[in-house]
């Protein structure tokens, strides 16, 4: 017979009684209608809260009912009518009076707004236009300059390129550059074709110069300011160089610079490398006669160096007056102080020009002035090369 346990089992608590999905469902239901009830009940006795609050009332509508003439304010009430009440909606859309009135203050806040943007450079960036959120600005594009009574032709230049060169001076900046593309392509254009029907001539006076393309002439307007403490990203001149290999390259060069109130016509070597600078040295050293030769030229004399008299020291005084920026203060390596020529020695440039007056190069005549003192050049430019690019 099998033992028995001493210790009691222990009691189970009652289970709850289950309720049936039926009664759930219609307990559900009851308190939905007391719900109901309830809310019936206190609509009639409660106060209602405003739905639109005195606080977020704007300030400019004096007036009940006015508006405040802000497109965004009323693209938001067109939006919520859901939550409005049928006799406000039917009210606001059947009343022409208002609906008119709505829209001449719109109309009149709308011409405020864009009377206050007017003078503005809104291309600029940072520019603020004052405008509320969801209200769009169309900047208009500038229009291109007319070319008005004066035409655009090919062997000269016209005044709207000048006219171009005096804004980009005081507009230095790529936003406004991007506005005005169309007048910068004119002018850029006009001062091509210049160049273009300029070669031919030059290349009469001096037959080592080629006809290249003017891609090959014309320097890049564009600044490199990488290793500049000049911020501004544009040369504010057009400018373009005529040697045996184009603007580039170890040979002397005719120069032309077009800048409002600063155009000027030149021509030599500027900063030439260690190489060409040592053997210019080395022939002023063995033959500044040669040198002084071409600088006493009368219409070099008169038309670069200031009309001096016929003298040596005279016209190395000139020249070397207009080399002085880059020259050295003492004396360059492997030469005595005491050197009868040190003045030349101490150049590090060698060029000639004089300045040209924005008339004149925009003149009908420029070209012809131009080659005229290409011609007055042409013997210096020629013993520059044949001393740093002798012919073998």
């Amino acid at each position: 017979m099998p033992r028995q346990a001493s210790r009691a089992a222990p009691v189970q608590a009652a289970a709850a009684p289950k309720r049936r999905a039926s009664a759930r469902l219609s307990a559900v239901s009851e308190a939905e209608v007391k719900r109901v009830k309830s809310n019936t009940d206190l609509s009639g006795n409660a106060k209602t809260t405003a739905k639109k609050s005195k606080y977020f009332e704007p300030g400019s509508s004096a007036e009940p009912g006015g508006t405040s003439g802000s497109a965004y304010e009323e693209d938001n009430g067109s939006s919520s009518g859901h939550d409005s009440e049928p006799e406000e909606i039917s009210g606001s859309e059947d009343d022409p009076k208002k609906k008119s009135g709505a829209k001449g203050k719109q109309g009149t806040s709308t011409g405020r707004e864009s009377d206050s943007l007017k003078g503005k450079e809104l291309w600029r960036e940072g520019v603020r236009t004052g405008l509320g959120p969801g209200k769009e600005v169309f900047i208009p594009k500038p229009k291109q300059r007319e070319a008005g009574n004066v035409p655009y032709q090919d062997e000269t230049l016209h005044p709207n390129t000048r006219l171009f060169l005096m804004d980009l001076a005081n507009n230095n900046e790529r936003e406004w550059l991007k506005a005005h593309d169309a007048d910068y392509r004119t002018a850029k254009k006009d001062f091509e074709t210049f160049v273009e029907t300029l070669t031919p001539k030059i290349a009469d006076i001096d037959s080592t110069i080629p006809e290249l393309p003017t891609k090959d002439l014309i320097f890049r307007i564009h600044r490199d300011v990488r290793f500049s403490k000049n911020p501004l990203p544009y040369k504010i001149h057009f400018s373009a160089a005529w040697s045996r290999t184009g603007k580039k390259g170890p040979y002397a060069a005719y120069y032309v610079h077009f800048q409002p109130g600063s155009s000027f016509v030149g021509c030599g070597l500027w900063h030439p490398e260690a190489d060409p600078l040592a053997l210019l040295r080395e022939d002023i050293d063995e033959n500044a006669h040669r040198w002084k030769e071409v600088l006493r030229a009368p219409d070099m004399r008169r038309e670069f160096l200031n009309g001096v008299s016929d003298d040596d020291d005279a016209v190395v005084k000139a020249f070397t007056h207009h080399n002085r920026e880059s020259a050295l203060k003492i004396k360059p390596k492997g030469y005595e102080v005491d050197n009868e020529n040190i003045q030349l020695l101490r150049l590090r440039s060698f060029t000639i020009g004089r300045p040209i007056a924005d008339d004149d190069l925009t003149g009908a005549d420029a070209q012809d002035r131009i080659a005229h003192m290409v011609g007055v050049m042409e013997p210096f430019v020629t013993y520059l090369n044949s001393v740093v690019m002798p012919d073998q």
